[in-house]
């Protein structure tokens, strides 16, 4: 089980078919793996509603959504060697 304490980030990407990808191939590792996605449109909540209020003319829509992949501390080495291994595979 990956818990706050025991786990590091591996990789942010903002791609969801990288994402799928790198997902895949700790999956086919045996490697556990969390991740956090968080929609840079969604309304902070230090300031409610901020993001909602602004339209997306001249963004590019599919950096809307950021994906932190953690692993646990122990894989993250071999984590690490796999993406590093597969790179053109996954940003290619």
């Amino acid at each position: 089980m990956i818990t706050i304490l025991n786990r590091k980030e591996l990789v942010t990407v903002f791609n969801m078919k990288q994402q799928g990808v790198i997902r895949e191939l700790l999956r086919n590792e045996g490697i556990d793996y969390n991740i956090k996605i968080v929609d840079q449109k969604s309304p902070s909540p230090f300031s409610s509603g901020s993001r909602a209020h602004t339209a997306t003319l001249g963004e590019n829509l599919e950096l809307s959504r950021e994906y932190i992949i953690y692993v646990k501390k122990d894989d993250f080495e071999r984590a690490d060697y796999i993406l590093n291994k597969n790179y053109n595979t996954i940003f290619g």
